[in-house]
């Protein structure tokens, strides 16, 4: 027997972890998207790339959107922020249309958007001061989130002057400060490496509990979007389509010690078969021979 086939059903939940659900499908809807279709034109005809998408998402709930590449989820993402026009279709934030970018949805991208020419603080900073706030809140408010973030003795640095994982968090900050009601990221942790990434999961967690805010966040990783999602959007592919909206039955607060739970390990293989469903041919990739066959290393 297999550990695969010892597994429980992805289905199965804890009274506490059901008792959970029942709470969170009884808050408002802060984010649905009504039959959402996007068609692009290229030289060989009309593409879809997102077709027919309909789901909610309930006030301060962690959903993540995954599927196979090709599915829209960048796509999908830039119209719910307003960066983009559907072909076809809403999306309603608090039962307000989205029809262009506002101050009630932030977005914090893969790649550092910081301005490299301003500092830490000046960055957080720079969306409240556009939006009026005199620079003496505008500063106080910066701290607030700098701290949030865990980079207090960082405000005075540059964006070339930290790492990787750091300059995501001064983009997580930057955004927040904004006081956005609903936050898009998409695969904001992509570039990371392996153990950066995990602190940061854990660094969003933290922010997420103690933030109101709703969270949507792309991403191609498994087990990120088991360990952070509160609900699971998985896509089908060419077109994009909703294939499952999945409730995780993993209990919170998350630690890295449940990547082996039983319950995750159950809710992540379905996720996978899902994707990959079984018995799909796996496509060779093409083989540029550079050297004579070696039979040691065959």
């Amino acid at each position: 027997m297999t550990a695969s086939s010892t597994l429980p059903d992805y289905r199965e939940m804890t009274p506490e972890v059901s008792a959970r659900f029942e709470r969170l499908v009884q808050r408002p809807v802060a984010l649905e998207v009504r039959e959402l279709t996007k068609r692009f034109e290229t030289p060989k005809g009309a593409v879809t790339a997102l077709d027919r998408v309909s789901f909610s998402v309930h006030k301060r709930e962690f959903t993540c959107v995954i599927g196979p590449s090709g599915c829209g989820k960048s796509t999908l993402v830039r119209i719910l922020a307003g960066l983009e026009t559907p072909t076809s279709g809403e999306v309603r934030v608090y039962d307000h249309p989205v029809v262009g970018p506002g101050p009630d949805r932030g977005m914090v991208f893969q790649s550092y958007t910081l301005f490299p020419w301003l500092t830490v603080k000046e960055n957080v900073m720079f969306g409240p001061k556009m939006s009026g706030t005199p620079d003496f809140a505008a500063e106080r408010e910066a701290r607030q989130w700098i701290e949030m973030v865990g980079l207090s003795k960082f405000e005075n640095a540059y964006p070339h002057q930290l790492s990787g994982g750091m300059k995501q968090r001064v983009a997580i900050a930057r955004a927040l400060a904004n006081q956005p009601r609903v936050l898009f990221m998409d695969e904001p942790f992509g570039a990371l490496d392996a153990q950066t990434r995990c602190q940061m999961q854990e660094y969003l967690l933290e922010i997420w509990k103690n933030v109101d805010i709703t969270i949507v966040f792309i991403t191609h990783d498994l087990d990120e979007a088991v360990f952070l999602s509160d609900r699971i959007l998985v896509l089908d592919a060419n077109p994009g389509r909703v294939r499952e909206m999945i409730p995780v039955p993993v209990p919170r607060p998350r630690a890295s010690s449940q990547l082996f739970d039983p319950a995750f390990m159950a809710t992540r293989k379905h996720v996978d078969e899902l994707i990959h469903p079984p018995g799909t041919e796996k496509k060779e990739a093409p083989v540029l021979r550079m050297a004579a066959p070696d039979p040691d290393i065959l």
